[in-house]
């Protein structure tokens, strides 16, 4: 599984960085809803673990983006209790879930799991109806 973080605190990025490396998650990070876009283009990702207040592309423009060009792409939402509607914004948009900040570490990576095999299931009924076609 390869996550992507997207937050725009640096400190807090750097902290779920070391801690997700250190449980040997395959995991980067990006300070913006602009890299994580650029990251996408570039790099095979399964999940990606995105912020709802981010200055200058906030989350849920960040979400509609990712799920025009990536539609395979699972995101989970990481929300404070003041971006509760926006989250549940997301979630009608395609999010695969939220989680409200500060979150436990198990609980996002049982969550970063989840998506992963629905994106993986995705990807395998999808490749078996271009197998029939083909």
């Amino acid at each position: 599984m390869k996550l992507l973080l997207v937050d725009d605190e640096t400190e807090f990025l750097e902290t779920l960085l070391k801690r997700m490396k250190r449980r040997n998650v395959d995991v980067n990070g990006v300070g913006s809803g602009e890299k994580a876009l650029a990251w996408l283009e570039n790099n095979d990702t399964d999940v990606v673990i995105l912020d709802v207040r981010m200055t200058g592309m906030d989350g849920i423009e960040t979400l509609r983006e990712i799920k025009k060009r990536h539609p395979l792409v699972e995101v989970i939402m990481l929300t404070g209790h003041a971006s509760m509607e926006a989250a549940i914004e997301g979630m009608e948009m395609g999010a695969f879930d939220y989680l409200m900040k500060p979150m436990d570490m198990d609980d996002l990576l049982y969550k970063a799991e989840d998506a992963f095999k629905k994106k993986t299931i995705h990807s395998g009924k999808i490749d078996k109806m271009v197998q029939d076609l083909g």
